[in-house]
């Protein structure tokens, strides 16, 4: 009869831990307003772990695009080494997609720098999308955290990763790190190569990095590694356009699976004194 009690309490215990949803420690969810538009957006924000024990400490930023889904990664990519002293401990702001959109409709209007009425969704508004960072988001972030406005990074993959780009050629002092995680360069016949550069009064690190098999021989629909390639030699022949470059083929790595060494790598890159 014990042991069947001893039964009935486990099974109970683990029927309530598998009730218990895991939360990100030290995380939190704000929407702002995107005034011109009208659009809000989620802001997902962890802090890091000495944040409360260290009261004069500031704190670098990392800012991610496509935020549901890059969240959860770069946190969990980031706990061990921001905990064990591997990497600067960061705030992460991550930005999700307008609540009045679709995902996809969201991120294909954000984070594309030029029309191209051949899509049958809306495109072109990245410049505005980086304005509402700046404006909005940088402001709140900065009106609300201890953070070191001198070291802000930015993280993109795919048409995110484009829009890094976008921002690195052509506002490159919005942030002082990119991680530009397999741009969609070849959108509207590579346009983001062609709109006048903005040289960096402070020029910023910029990481750019693809999956070897990022290519139509193996399923891609775009060759994203000659896309990459095309936006590094770009950077490296401009002027003020960064402090150092790198470009990284990740070893067997497709589109959907690149990103989260892309993140970790790219970061650890950057972040390095």
């Amino acid at each position: 009869m014990r042991f069947v009690w001893f039964l009935l309490v486990l099974v109970s215990g683990l029927s309530q831990a598998q009730q218990t949803a895991y939360t990100i420690p030290r995380s939190a969810v704000i929407e702002l307003e995107d005034t011109p538009s009208g659009r809000t957006y989620p802001i997902l924000i962890k802090l890091p772990r000495s944040y409360h024990n260290n009261g004069r400490s500031l704190y670098p930023v990392i800012y991610l695009a496509d935020g549901h889904y890059s969240f959860q990664t770069v946190s969990g990519a980031t706990r061990f080494p921001m905990n064990s002293g591997a990497l600067p401990e960061a705030v992460i702001v991550a930005i999700g997609y307008s609540n009045e959109a679709k995902g996809v409709a969201s991120r294909v209007r954000d984070y594309t720098p030029t029309k191209d009425p051949s899509w049958k969704l809306e495109t072109g508004e990245a410049g505005a999308h980086a304005r509402f960072i700046r404006e909005k988001i940088f402001t709140y972030v900065a009106n609300h955290y201890r953070v070191d406005q001198s070291q802000r990074f930015y993280m993109g993959h795919s048409l995110a990763g484009l829009f890094g780009a976008y921002m690195a050629l052509h506002q490159p002092d919005m942030f002082t790190g990119y991680v530009i995680s397999s741009p969609s360069v070849w959108f509207n016949n590579n346009s983001v190569l062609t709109l006048p550069f903005k040289p960096s009064q402070n020029p910023p690190k910029i990481y750019i990095s693809v999956g070897s098999l990022e290519t139509p021989e193996y399923g891609e629909g775009e060759n994203m590694v000659e896309e990459a390639r095309k936006l590094e030699t770009l950077l490296r022949t401009l002027p003020k356009s960064h402090s150092a470059l790198k470009m990284k083929i990740i070893d067997d790595a497709r589109h959907a699976t690149a990103f989260p060494t892309s993140a970790i790598q790219g970061l650890d890159w950057l972040m390095r004194e």
